[in-house]
């Protein structure tokens, strides 16, 4: 055996992971680019389409009322629902978006009320996944197939990790005896995909890995939250199990006034009543979020007795459920603003590429085999095969 040939069959075992992983996932993750492309986008297109609520403006001095105001006019809207959850958006500081369902523990709710937090004026009314944008991100998250569909699309995300990876195992000795970036115009058609289809990729390995990685942890956020519900939550809520929901609950700027107390440093995100998936029968619990653009996605939640509106518990969120509170904007390069959403869309707009031009290239090496064959089999040379490619 030659020096030569363990080398050759490594490069034809990384061939194969890179071919077969590609093959796999390459539908999928086609669609996966496709419609993540314009969900970069989604608070600008939420917003010009009217499903993202527009807060007028007022003096800076105008004061606000009190979300237990806010609250009730919500309820009037949807009667006989109750209240699940006051959320904040930390971009519209005016604006006070209140969730309602049928009962407390459904998952999702079914009615949002946007108000704005100075006059209680409706801004908007909708419900879960409204919208283009909402239709495109159930798409994009689970393919409407709930948990199984967010599982099967991770997997197809941890392939197209390994199908980069052995990219860049086999990028260098395919480089090997051309200069970086050489695109052999002159040869087939083939052959010049294949130049691209390499250039473009290296190009964007970094990017590509960022997205894949963030991906696969994102499909499983409904199996992180569980987990974090079934041993951080329950055993801050321990004390109280088994107790009734208070026949009266403190108020919820009491609630919100005892975790700002708590930690003057931050402020509140979201606010989940008692009885809620995300509290207990007994407590209010505020999610609290810092104030710089890394702190800002990262949740704290503030346990209230909605009896005695008394902090019982406060604590910083497991390490998972933290990376997935990173990864979430990060996916989608929602960290800088429009500039940043611009790049993610430029190397979005480059992974389609790189993703078509992978499909043509297999098909078009599974012709070339063919017309190899016949052309061997009928003594007629194939002026199209170019095996040393």
């Amino acid at each position: 055996m030659t020096r030569g040939a363990p080398r050759v069959r490594t490069v034809r075992i990384w061939s194969t992971i890179h071919t077969w992983t590609s093959l796999l996932s390459m539908a999928f993750l086609l669609m996966l680019c496709l419609t993540g492309l314009p969900l970069i986008f989604h608070h600008e297109i939420d917003h010009a389409l009217g499903y993202e609520p527009v807060v007028p403006e007022r003096p800076a001095a105008t004061p606000r009322l009190p979300l237990d105001t806010l609250v009730a006019a919500a309820e009037a809207r949807k009667p006989g629902a109750v209240v699940q959850f006051v959320s904040f958006d930390k971009d519209e500081p005016d604006a006070v978006l209140v969730g309602l369902a049928r009962t407390l523990q459904q998952v999702p709710g079914d009615h949002f009320v946007g108000l704005d937090r100075r006059t209680a004026t409706v801004l908007i009314e909708s419900r879960p996944g409204a919208g283009p944008m909402g239709f495109l991100l159930k798409l994009h998250t689970d393919m409407f197939l709930g948990l199984p569909g967010k599982l099967f699309l991770g997997v197809m995300a941890l392939l197209f990790v390994a199908a980069i990876v052995s990219g860049l195992v086999l990028y260098g000795p395919f480089m090997r005896k051309l200069d970086f970036g050489t695109v052999r115009r002159t040869r087939s058609a083939r052959i010049r995909w294949l130049d691209w289809h390499n250039l473009i990729g290296v190009a964007t390995v970094a990017w590509a890995l960022v997205v894949g990685a963030t991906g696969t942890i994102n499909t499983w956020a409904d199996l992180m939250l569980a987990l974090w519900q079934r041993g951080q939550l329950a055993e801050m809520t321990a004390p109280y199990r088994g107790l009734p929901r208070p026949g009266t609950l403190v108020s919820i700027d009491t609630a919100v006034a005892t975790a700002q107390a708590a930690a003057p440093d931050m402020t509140p995100r979201l606010v989940a009543f008692p009885g809620t998936a995300f509290s207990s029968n007994n407590h209010y619990a505020v999610f609290m979020a810092g104030n710089t653009p890394l702190t800002a996605r990262l949740l704290k939640p503030a346990l209230i007795d909605a009896g005695t509106g008394r902090l019982t518990d406060m604590r910083a969120m497991p390490w998972y459920v933290q990376a997935l509170f990173l990864s979430q904007p990060l996916h989608f390069g929602d960290y800088g603003g429009l500039p940043l959403k611009v790049v993610w869309a430029l190397l979005d707009g480059a992974t389609i590429i790189v993703l078509g031009s992978g499909i043509y290239l297999w098909i078009a090496r599974k012709r070339s085999i063919v017309s190899y064959a016949a052309s061997a089999i009928s003594g007629t040379p194939s002026s199209s095969l170019e095996p040393n490619a």
